[in-house]
């Protein structure tokens, strides 16, 4: 009567969730986060994102390296050395940190940049998920990063 349970059918396969972040992005986000504390011009040491945020010290500078490549911060050597802010927090959103890490968000392959669906002029699904895609992308680009900051500070805390 009853259809006996596989245990495997209740544990998420990354294939079910195929439009998560990275783990990549995750840190890009965080990492910008802690920059987005502190007064703009200052340099933090990768070492204390690092320990602050729980980020293998290689993957971090994995990852500013492709922050630096997108604009987003900028790095200095030496004894004096971190990393800062490129531009104003309250210029960058994270449409620009998920972009940066990502590349160009498509929720569905005929959304992606450069795709010939001979579909797309007459396909109803190709028109809904277009609509969900710039709702998605619309509502990241709404918040910068000095608005997150901000939105902690009245919510009590950082956030994670």
């Amino acid at each position: 009567m009853y259809n006996k349970i596989n245990r495997m059918d209740l544990v998420p396969l990354a294939e079910e969730y195929p439009m998560q972040i990275t783990r990549q992005t995750e840190y890009a986000i965080h990492t910008l986060l802690e920059l987005s504390r502190i007064p703009f011009g200052e340099l933090l040491q990768t070492k204390v994102i690092s320990e602050s945020q729980g980020i293998p010290d290689d993957f971090l500078k994995k990852t500013i390296q492709v922050l630096v490549r997108a604009g987003l911060v900028q790095t200095q050597r030496g004894t004096q050395g971190g990393v800062r802010l490129a531009r104003p927090s309250s210029e960058i959103t994270l449409a620009d940190v998920i972009t940066a890490v990502e590349g160009p968000l498509a929720i569905n392959v005929c959304l992606a940049y450069g795709n010939r669906c001979p579909n797309k002029g007459t396909c109803q699904v190709h028109r809904i998920l277009q609509g969900a895609q710039q709702a998605l992308v619309g509502e990241l680009k709404k918040k910068t990063f000095a608005d997150i900051v901000e939105l902690e500070r009245t919510a009590g805390g950082a956030g994670g």
